[in-house]
């Protein structure tokens, strides 16, 4: 079983809003079989960021190997509609590379969300607002007592979306050369 719990491997229900009503889409646990699926979704939500914003330091193509990786190294959950794979998001117990602990509140069991992403046909759609929604329901039960990310400091960034979902800013800093925000949810 790849980066899961299996109790964490149970479909959870997301209702999303579409001008046609409403929609319930299942949240659930990635296995080696979606990994075409996922890199698929990454790699068209890297193309929308880079027609948006050009080139820069918040764009990397996916890969099959590095999705895999990914799921060693966290929970990877996926959300389809009829099928088409329209968004995903990782939680782990692992603290990313590019987070400094220092800005944080303490916290005994801080779960990390990371590698966000919903495809650009779905987005401002309601999709990635009941991930978070999800990713927080997930969080609890885990048990976790936050959830902490980095978000890029720039246009291309996603800063403003996770002050709407409720994260509250709690540092910035640059990591190498990409300037960061640190978000933080207390559970």
């Amino acid at each position: 079983m790849l980066g899961a719990h299996p109790k964490r491997r149970a479909f959870c229900d997301i209702k999303v809003g579409f001008t046609q009503g409403s929609v319930r889409l299942k949240l659930q646990t990635a296995t080696a079989d979606d990994v075409t699926d996922l890199v698929s979704l990454r790699n068209a939500v890297h193309e929308h960021l880079r027609s948006q914003y050009g080139d820069g330091y918040w764009l990397a193509r996916s890969t099959e190997r590095g999705a895999l990786f990914g799921m060693r190294r966290g929970t990877v959950y996926l959300a389809r509609y009829r099928g088409k794979l329209i968004a995903t998001l990782t939680l782990s117990t692992r603290k990313p590379w590019a987070i400094d602990k220092k800005y944080f509140h303490a916290s005994e069991k801080p779960l990390y969300l990371t590698a966000m992403a919903v495809h650009p046909d779905y987005q401002r759609k309601g999709i990635g607002r009941s991930s978070i929604d999800e990713a927080r329901r997930l969080a609890i039960a885990w048990p976790g007592d936050a959830i902490r990310l980095d978000a890029y400091d720039t246009a291309a960034g996603a800063g403003d979306f996770y002050r709407k979902c409720g994260f509250r800013e709690v540092g910035r800093a640059v990591y190498r050369v990409a300037p960061l925000i640190y978000f933080e949810m207390l559970l």
